[in-house]
């Protein structure tokens, strides 16, 4: 089962780590923007990473992907049966995808990806208004809704831990360091999560290969 793209991605990221938590074993064939890999290229013909191949059978989106190794690898359940505790997962899973990556890749990208792979420029006034003016309510948003278990939904490890978790690695890539007095949930809940087996290691190289590029 190979896995292509790159752990910079938060999307990819959060495959590797679901895949982690599931117990399945996955090759990381790591992929470019763009990359014309005809592998890659059948599996995601927008070639946008993640994409996934596992024999004959080939699909593109994180949370495509993830569905289809939830259902190939039903234990254990990183989504739960209960519709209401599913409900959760799927939102929290979209959130993360489409709004706190949404603000987080402006920052990313203006910070790292165009300074250090594109050879330009960022716009920092783009980042700098991202984490002043849209990061903060949704941070606020989410210090509300973390529980005390430290878990999204439903009292332990999710899908939706692994999805909300991932960006913030990006964050810290970026120099962005989450308020603990503003947001002391938050700090907890994403320390704890990128601090597990399944995500540190990529975090860790992650670190290591941006600062060969600064």
């Amino acid at each position: 089962m190979i896995l292509y793209g790159s752990t910079l991605s938060p999307y990819v990221r959060k495959v590797a780590a679901y895949a982690a938590e599931k117990g399945i074993e996955i090759e990381l064939t790591p992929v470019g923007l763009g990359d014309p890999n005809p592998d890659f290229r059948a599996a995601s013909p927008f070639r946008k990473m993640p994409a996934l191949r596992d024999g004959d059978y080939g699909i593109a989106d994180s949370s495509a992907i993830i569905h289809y190794l939830e259902a190939k690898h039903p234990e254990p359940p990183l989504i739960p049966a209960d519709p209401k505790e599913r409900g959760r997962v799927v939102w929290f899973d979209e959130w993360a995808d489409t709004m706190l990556f949404a603000c987080g890749g402006k920052m990313f990208f203006n910070r790292i990806v165009a300074p250090r792979f594109l050879g330009r420029e960022g716009d920092e006034a783009i980042a700098s208004a991202a984490e002043r003016d849209e990061l903060p309510p949704l941070l606020d948003y989410l210090e509300g809704v973390i529980p005390d278990s430290g878990y999204l939904v439903g009292d332990r490890l999710t899908l939706a831990d692994i999805a909300v978790a991932s960006p913030f690695a990006n964050f810290t890539h970026a120099g962005v360091a989450v308020d603990e007095a503003r947001h002391p949930r938050v700090a907890s809940f994403a320390k704890a999560i990128l601090a597990r087996p399944s995500f540190a290691p990529h975090v860790e190289r992650e670190t290591a290969f941006l600062a060969k590029q600064a």
